[in-house]
């Protein structure tokens, strides 16, 4: 049996897309002053009702320690601001401030356009075909790590 390349291989392609995804969004973002992390965290943070600050690192999945050292900067570059929350005074409600919300905008463009173009030289019927592999692949992950044991991988 010859041993696969690494350019065969499933996770090969997937990080190296990513990467390339990564790197791009990171340029975009740098132009504006901020991260690409920075713009999924204030993306992820409802511009009217304010978030819960634990409710954040699971959406974007972060490591708590990570997102309060993220959040510390954002509040420091004025892009978000803490409140308690009014029903639970034990947890702290993120906002975001004007600024915040205007690099949350950028970030969605970013994001939007991005996915335009690639509409634009990729098929409808492409598009549902990678949707759907990235469910089986979703599937075996989920099976490997113990989760939905009882589902099949594939469905016939």
């Amino acid at each position: 049996m010859n041993p696969m390349k690494r350019e065969e291989t499933v996770d090969y392609h997937i990080k190296s897309a990513w990467h390339a995804i990564s790197r791009m969004y990171n340029q975009q973002a740098v132009e504006e002053g901020f991260t690409t992390a920075i713009g999924f965290v204030l993306i992820n943070i409802n511009s009217k009702e304010g978030t819960p600050a634990t409710k954040i690192a699971p959406m974007i999945g972060l490591e708590t320690r990570s997102l309060t050292r993220m959040l510390k900067t954002m509040e420091e570059k004025g892009l978000v601001y803490k409140e308690a929350d009014p029903n639970d005074k034990r947890s702290v409600r993120i906002f975001l401030t004007e600024e915040g919300k205007a690099k949350k905008e950028r970030s969605i463009n970013t994001i939007m356009d991005f996915n335009q173009q690639i509409r634009e030289v990729v098929s409808e019927n492409d598009l549902k075909t990678f949707f759907g592999v990235f469910d089986k692949i979703q599937m075996v992950i989920d099976q490997i790590n113990g989760s939905n044991v009882n589902k099949p991988i594939y469905e016939l």
